[in-house]
């Protein structure tokens, strides 16, 4: 049987080898904007979003189909990330333990390498040829709505808006449903456009599990930020930025990361085997923190 760590190393093998095929791009007028494309996608990473759609994937024998909605949520991010960390929004020097993308190439290139990303994104789903038209359209609908004004770019400006004075932890998990849970929402979304064997019951209870690990997902971050091995190596943003654990506390942030975790688990239990890597997934990156003091 295989380990959680077997999962992710072959969860993250995996996107990181079909990331740097699509990645090899050829006609760009710019080689200094590919350079600081594939320094953003390619930095390594948990690969979180590529990984939950390869393994819901396999909850219906579909995951070999997956590697261009894959890779299509994991560009989506790398553009996230490059466009947060800039001096308008999040203004971090550092991302990934290395010079976040605005101070290795500067901000000009940075901003063109993130609108770059988006659209090819948008553009490797639509030229795959393993799912039919109707299940690409589909895709592609339902990624642009993650990454506009009613997911991603949407939680991004309540987050600008965000006063930790004012602010509650109602306010935070608004924001991160949208700024951070709606892509994972998405990685697992288009996962399951890829089967055609899937009642709305099911649909409706995986897309559940994503909503409750993506907010999982998220205390975990800021649980991690406040451990001091961890927070030494953190990003230090200028400005105060939504955190469960500094408005709730580092106890009762590790008690919902709890109860969030043991409800995706038991969401997952009825697909027996078949979750396995799903299960291995969620407990390797949801569950094993350090309990605070």
């Amino acid at each position: 049987m295989s380990s959680s760590a077997d999962y992710l190393r072959r969860y993250t093998e995996r996107a990181d080898q079909a990331l740097h095929a699509c990645l090899q791009l050829e006609g760009s007028c710019s080689s200094h904007l590919l350079s600081a494309m594939r320094y953003a996608v390619l930095a390594p990473g948990k690969r979180l979003r590529p990984g939950l759609c390869y393994a819901t994937g396999e909850l219906f024998d579909v995951s070999d189909m997956l590697d261009a909605p894959a890779c299509a949520v994991e560009l989506i991010h790398a553009y996230s990330l490059i466009h947060d960390d800039l001096p308008a929004m999040d203004d971090d020097d550092f991302r990934r333990g290395q010079p976040a993308c605005h101070k290795a190439f500067g901000e000009a290139i940075a901003i063109l390498a993130g609108d770059a990303l988006q659209a090819f994104a948008f553009e490797m789903l639509a030229n795959q040829r393993i799912l039919s038209a109707d299940r690409t359209l589909t895709m592609l609908r339902i990624l642009a709505h993650a990454c506009g004004s009613n997911g991603m770019a949407g939680g991004q400006a309540l987050d600008l808006d965000y006063n930790p004075m004012h602010g509650n932890t109602a306010d935070i998990e608004t924001i991160h449903r949208y700024k951070t849970g709606a892509l994972i929402k998405t990685s697992v979304e288009l996962a399951l456009i890829a089967s055609d064997s899937i009642s709305q019951a099911t649909r409706d209870q995986l897309l559940n599990f994503a909503e409750i690990f993506g907010l999982a997902f998220q205390i975990r971050d800021d649980l991690l930020d406040h451990i001091p091995a961890n927070s030494a190596n953190a990003s230090v943003s200028t400005r105060s930025e939504p955190d469960y654990t500094a408005a709730d506390g580092p106890a009762k942030a590790m008690e919902r990361l709890d109860n969030l975790y043991n409800q995706a688990m038991e969401i997952l239990r009825p697909f027996g085997a078949k979750s396995e890597g799903l299960r291995a997934w969620t407990t390797a990156l949801l569950n094993g923190l350090p309990r605070p003091e």
